[in-house]
């Protein structure tokens, strides 16, 4: 027996109601290009609608002229999708419940997350969306994923509730001086201003 070894999200599809609530939305709110549009290809009484998420991955839309939004959340219940989080600048990010609310979108507020910040709110059709901005770069050739791997390593070492900065600051450090060479002998920290 062996894994099908999965390299990244390649589109998460989603049934939308019409085509222009969904262009309004996807593109007009989050600014998502719609970069194509065809028929579901196995119900041709649905159109298939494609936006960028800004990664150059997909988020697609089956539409039905015939489908009206639904406001209420959609369910939660287990195998259903709870929400749907994008990734957005610390600029955007900043100014996400000022521009929410000027379209009179009820959101959550800023929620600290320790190793991120997020807002939500509903999608037209009752699909929770959470904006998310980190609060950390890695490494040049370092991934997020691998950042906080090693920062919940070291939470668990030291028996913290959750991912805070200060584990993600010394996830960093452990991990530049793993893969960044230096012609120092000694690596550690020193006080320069002592002399």
């Amino acid at each position: 027996m062996r894994k099908i070894q999965a390299q990244g999200v390649h589109h998460i599809t989603l049934t939308g109601a019409d085509r222009q609530t969904s262009i309004d939305f996807w593109e007009g709110v989050l600014g998502m290009p719609f970069i194509f549009d065809q028929p579901n290809l196995d119900d041709p009484n649905q159109g298939h609608l494609y936006f960028d998420p800004g990664d150059g991955r997909l988020i697609t839309i089956f539409t039905n002229e015939t489908r009206k939004p639904v406001h209420e959340r959609t369910p939660t219940d287990p195998g259903c999708v709870h929400h749907i989080a994008f990734n957005v600048s610390r600029a955007s990010f900043t100014q996400a419940t000022a521009r929410l609310e000027a379209r009179g979108i009820k959101h959550s507020g800023v929620k600290d997350r320790g190793f991120m910040d997020s807002i939500y709110f509903k999608d037209p059709l009752g699909l929770l969306i959470e904006l998310a901005t980190y609060k950390f770069e890695p490494p040049v050739g370092c991934s997020h994923a691998q950042v906080l791997l090693r920062a919940h390593k070291l939470r668990v070492a030291r028996g913290d509730y959750n991912i805070g900065e200060e584990h993600l600051a010394d996830a960093i450090e452990e991990l530049v001086l793993e893969t960044t060479g230096s012609l120092s002998e000694d690596r550690g920290p020193a006080d320069p201003y002592a002399k």
